[in-house]
């Protein structure tokens, strides 16, 4: 018997962003109902339109201007089932790791719980936490990554260097430090709920929520981007980034997580390959139509060919056996991105 059953409300917060647009439709999807949490009407107007198709009276937004005020969900968890708590930064403009990335992190997650647990209803949390939350540096094709795993190294590198730590630091350290307060709230509030927590390394595939302008773009899809307008050479494209999965696969094990009635108190690594830019490259060029390319003239091919890194393994067994999940194949996650990109490039950035 499935956790949450399907027709009940399910708050997000974050549905404007890149995983939470994809997260918000896969529940719209499977028959839930949707309240988002969103920074302004603006935001919540274009979902609005989004899903429409799924039914007027099937999506619903609040506006929360900032997650980190005491009491931010208090108004939007009323009467719901679930939560799905996608909204955290992803950034490396850090100045202040605390006040530009730990913080919103840490308080977001923790305001979250605090509002879930005011409201009896709510059954289960699933936070999206991230594959920075485990990884550590080990000497590469050496170690198996799995969900017992913890990163230590990360929150040890901001407290030793403050501001001066490197940004990729501090961003991992925010994310683990967010994930840590969730478990450690549930063990001492001992809510009414449990929680899931979601661990994905770098994210690709189709864009559908609001990106005004290119430079408004989620940071892994425009690191991607930047090779398809020439912005980006070969060299870039040898750089090793660990291990990615497509963002349907993601938005789809948070939903499944609700339904499945072992994914309470669990962490769950979901990642499909260890690769460098290079590979997504030539699956692009081998397997874009005329019509694609031409939309990217400038695009870099790289050093068509070469091998991937050398990187260590991470372990999805756990979330494949769990959710029965098989992920979707790197020639869709490729072609639909850019195929989305192409299209936002064409209707709405051009004007």
């Amino acid at each position: 018997m499935p956790v949450i059953e399907k027709g009940s409300l399910v708050l997000i917060s974050g549905p404007s962003g890149y995983l939470g647009a994809h997260c918000a439709e896969e529940l719209l999807k499977h028959g839930f109902r949707v309240r988002g949490t969103v920074r302004s009407q603006d935001k919540g107007e274009y979902l609005v339109d989004l899903f429409e198709k799924y039914g007027r009276d099937k999506f619903e937004y609040v506006i929360v201007e900032d997650v980190e005020a005491p009491g931010a969900f208090d108004k939007a968890i009323k009467g719901v089932d679930a939560f799905l708590h996608t909204a955290s930064p992803f950034h490396f403009n850090a100045p202040d790791p605390y006040k530009d990335l730990i913080n919103p992190a840490v308080n977001g997650t923790l305001n979250a719980l605090k509002s879930a647990k005011s409201e009896p209803s709510v059954k289960r949390v699933v936070i999206t936490a991230s594959f920075a939350c485990i990884v550590e540096p080990k000497d590469p094709g050496t170690y198996v990554f799995t969900e017992k795993d913890w990163n230590e190294y990360s929150p040890k590198q901001v407290e030793e260097h403050g501001k001066d730590a490197e940004a990729s630091q501090s961003y991992r350290a925010s994310k683990t430090l967010a994930e840590r307060a969730a478990w450690k709230f549930v063990e001492e509030e001992k809510p009414q709920f449990d929680i899931t927590t979601i661990q994905p390394p770098l994210i690709f595939g189709p864009v559908i929520h609001q990106v005004p302008s290119p430079d408004k773009l989620n940071t892994s899809v425009n690191n991607f981007y930047q090779f398809l307008v020439g912005n980006k050479s070969a060299e870039d494209a040898q750089n090793g980034f660990g291990s990615y999965v497509d963002v349907r696969d993601v938005a789809k094990i948070h939903v499944e997580s609700l339904l499945n009635d072992h994914a309470g108190n669990q962490r769950f690594l979901v990642a499909t390959t260890d690769s460098s830019y290079q590979p997504l490259l030539d699956t692009y060029f081998n397997n874009a139509s005329d019509d694609l390319k031409s939309a990217f003239p400038k695009a870099q091919q790289g050093k068509p060919g070469n091998s991937k890194p050398k990187a260590n393994t991470i372990d999805t067994s756990k979330a494949q056996k769990t959710f029965n999940w098989k992920p979707i194949a790197e020639k869709d996650t490729v072609i639909d991105m850019v195929e989305s990109l192409a299209k936002y490039q064409k209707e709405r950035w051009s004007k």
